[in-house]
């Protein structure tokens, strides 16, 4: 098996080669002349100092192409939702597991979080602190949930289009927002 590869590669590289069927005639054959040795020339240079090699470091970086990053691209809300979307969710995650494990070690150590003990808390902040706390818990929360259910109308492959995507986007911001803020004043 092995020796039928090596015999199948070697034809395949003699079929390969330009002069394949004008070197297997008999004449060829009788020669000697049938396969030639292939050469290479290469450019060398002799460096006498690390300045030197520098300056030739320096040169061929300057001819290297330089790639394009994220500045040559135009900023759309799609990458920003996204992006805002897995932030948030994070943040919900990770503060309802804080809450969570705080909740569960709070009367061992000391600390009232019952619902009627943290209600009567907030209740005491003044107007100023209370708003944007209650905006800054109230926001993620919405946008996230808003922006979960435009993911699944996608999945129904509705509003796909460049144009729906941002539309619903925009949409997506404006009611999270509103929604937020109509949390924040109950």
């Amino acid at each position: 098996m092995l020796a039928q590869k090596a015999a199948q590669q070697s034809l395949r590289r003699l079929a390969g080669q330009q002069h394949a069927l004008r070197l297997a005639t008999p004449a060829a054959i009788a020669t000697g002349k049938m396969f030639t040795a292939q050469r290479r020339l290469a450019a060398s240079q002799t460096i006498s100092e690390q300045s030197e090699m520098k300056n030739i470091l320096t040169q061929q970086r300057l001819n290297r192409p330089v790639a394009p990053h994220l500045s040559i691209y135009q900023a759309q809300i799609t990458w920003y939702l996204s992006a805002l979307n897995r932030i948030t969710g994070s943040l919900l995650s990770g503060g309802f597991y804080v809450f969570g494990g705080l909740y569960l070690v709070a009367p061992y150590i000391g600390l009232h979080m019952e619902s009627a003990a943290m209600a009567a808390s907030v209740a005491a902040w003044p107007l100023l602190v209370k708003l944007p706390v209650k905006m800054l818990i109230a926001w993620p929360f919405t946008f996230h949930c808003l922006n979960g259910v435009r993911h699944l109308t996608w999945d129904t492959t509705r509003m796909i289009t460049n144009r729906k995507v941002t539309q619903s986007g925009w949409v997506v911001v404006g009611l999270s927002t509103i929604s937020a803020l109509a949390l924040c004043f109950m």
